[in-house]
């Protein structure tokens, strides 16, 4: 059985039809349809069942199915140390991080970086998604909690503070009440904020008009008068549509994590990320 097949059958197994596995893979639909019929029949097994739905495991498939992960971490491992032994600074680099981190944070590191090390291509990530290190999905990533597990290297890097916002034409609503008021908040779907759950106690007879899990709509929105917002500083500090509300207390921060797998801690093209990263980033309070 070659690792190649058995790739196809993970990507079928998590995404559920041959389509969605082919873009996962970049393959041909039909080429995936080939190779699964190809391993079927190499095992002797049905490993999935064709549904109306998509495909679903047999318990022939599921029976194989923690042996092919066993098999994918131990490829990832074998990828992963040689891309870590690379010593050329050229090559691609994937960064992940939230929306607005990589739209008003990481954008001085990229261009000193690019300067630098133009053989390299940087791929930026961005959204709520996690990307996977350990699966090679990106490089390195910045999130704003701690990363899980022992293989990851990571690292605090800074406090970011947050401010309280409104529309630049807007007056300052009454702290502490906000009647008549609305607030822009995060989508809570996904857990909880402490920036949001402050800003709601901090106006308490406000309304929320809008959610949403991205900070640049919720900043232009605020802009647009719909409402008050709670934002990461680099964020409204920069958009000349609002402007910042003189609070008696200021929003909670929030660390900026910086982490990156273990297997990858000597590749160049990643130290030398790591090494600007910190030179702009790291130690503010």
């Amino acid at each position: 059985m070659e690792w190649s097949d058995v790739r196809i059958f993970l990507a079928v197994a998590r995404t559920g039809t041959l389509g969605a596995a082919a873009r996962a893979l970049d393959l041909s639909h039909p080429t995936i349809g080939r190779r699964l019929r190809a391993l079927e029949a190499c095992t002797g097994q049905v490993l999935f069942q064709r549904t109306a739905d998509g495909f679903v495991l047999t318990e022939e498939g599921a029976a194989i199915l923690p042996v092919a992960e066993q098999m994918e971490d131990s490829a990832l491992a074998i990828e992963r140390r040689l891309t870590g032994e690379q010593q050329n600074l050229e090559g691609t680099l994937k960064v992940s991080s939230a929306d607005w981190f990589g739209a008003y944070v990481l954008p001085p590191v990229i261009a000193d970086y690019a300067r630098e090390y133009p053989l390299v291509q940087i791929d930026v990530l961005t959204g709520t998604r996690l990307f996977n290190l350990a699966q090679r999905e990106a490089d390195i990533a910045f999130r704003i909690v701690p990363f899980d597990g022992s293989d990851i290297v990571q690292r605090r890097l800074t406090r970011m503070p947050y401010g309280v916002y409104v529309a630049t034409d807007s007056a300052d609503p009454v702290e502490g009440d906000g009647a008549g008021q609305r607030l822009i908040a995060m989508d809570t779907s996904t857990g909880s904020f402490p920036d949001i759950d402050w800003l709601k106690r901090r106006f308490p007879h406000a309304r929320t008009v809008l959610q949403s899990n991205n900070r640049n709509v919720q900043a232009q929105m605020c802009g647009a008068g719909l409402g008050i917002a709670v934002l990461p500083r680099p964020v409204g500090d920069q958009l000349g549509s609002i402007r910042r509300l003189d609070l008696s207390e200021a929003p909670p921060h929030r660390d900026i994590w910086m982490g990156y797998h273990r297997d990858l801690r000597r590749l160049h093209r990643l130290r030398a990320f790591v090494d600007l990263a910190l030179k702009h980033l790291e130690g503010g309070q």
